[in-house]
């Protein structure tokens, strides 16, 4: 409507006869460029890493993750002083067995981030604006996946370059270290996509995320010390007993990567007797491992698309 100058303030006119009239008052259409799927991506996925340390987020947010971090690196920096003082040889504690050593760390973090990553996004129905964006459902499996995988490999690679830099500094054989090194950042690599996978499927399936935390720990935990008890009697009972015990780890997460390790890459084995699975076992082992990644990332995808996604 045009405006009427007798009314006060200006205000429109219902008089018949008067004409109406559209007026331009400045709305633009979108010049910027359009980043599309893959900026959104890398956003969610940077967004997703960052909180996996509460960074971003206040400072309670913080505490957890920094403080199991701060458990993670302390044992490094003690062998790396011990073995400075003393002038070793060699490194008291393998590359490729520190994460074993301090698997409870390891599952506590996970128990603690990933529920953090998801199960809020689902409790509260907020995955839906995330497709606001020119984003679609695998985008969003894939960014949280890798985010998680990336926070648990710097939480295990960290101690690992530790203890590198202090063999270094202990002027112990560069070749030999640099190597040990590189099989270390493998096996954390393997740990870290199995250990995701495993984790958020859990915490997927349980938007509560205090049952979240304690569904993660009872899968890492409870199956792990079955099998050890199991693995033991086998042990104990010799002959074919003895033969069992490298079948029996393919039955947890924490005794399927220590048989990996010690078959593929050479670490010292975790196994009671220290008994090193078989050639056919460790087939079994390695596609048992690339099962839990591919299957973890399909049940996500369904999971996703039963929530309207």
């Amino acid at each position: 409507m045009q405006a009427d100058p007798t009314h006060p303030g200006g205000g429109t006119s219902d008089t018949p006869g008067h004409a109406a009239s559209i007026h331009n008052i400045g709305y633009r259409s979108y010049e910027g460029a359009r980043l599309g799927r893959g900026y959104a991506r890398r956003s969610l996925f940077a967004q997703s890493l960052r909180g996996g340390y509460g960074l971003g987020r206040s400072a309670r947010s913080k505490v957890t993750p920094m403080l199991l971090f701060g458990i993670m690196c302390v044992p490094a920096l003690v062998v790396v002083a011990v073995a400075i003082a003393t002038g070793v040889d060699e490194l008291p504690v393998d590359y490729r067995a520190y994460a074993s050593f301090l698997a409870p760390v390891i599952g506590l973090y996970l128990a603690a981030m990933a529920p953090q990553s998801v199960s809020r996004d689902l409790r509260f129905r907020t995955v839906p604006l995330y497709f606001s964006r020119p984003i679609e459902r695998v985008d969003y499996v894939l960014a949280k996946y890798a985010a998680m995988a990336a926070a648990l490999f710097v939480f295990t690679a960290v101690p690992l370059l530790v203890l590198y830099a202090g063999a270094l500094l202990g002027e112990l054989d560069f070749a030999e270290q640099t190597r040990d090194l590189a099989l270390g950042l493998v096996s954390v690599a393997v740990l870290s996509l199995v250990y995701a996978g495993i984790g958020l499927v859990v915490a997927a399936l349980t938007p509560r995320r205090g049952f979240g935390v304690a569904a993660i720990i009872a899968v890492l935990t409870i199956p792990y010390f079955a099998v050890t008890t199991v693995q033991f009697i086998a042990s104990e009972s010799g002959g074919d007993g003895t033969a069992a015990v490298g079948w029996l780890g393919l039955a947890s997460p924490g005794t399927l990567m220590s048989g990996f390790q010690a078959k593929f890459l050479g670490a010292p084995s975790d196994f009671p007797g220290r008994v090193v699975p078989s050639d056919a076992a460790g087939l079994c082992y390695l596609l048992l491992v690339l099962a839990l990644v591919a299957g973890s990332y399909a049940v996500l995808m369904a999971r996703y698309r039963k929530a309207g996604l």
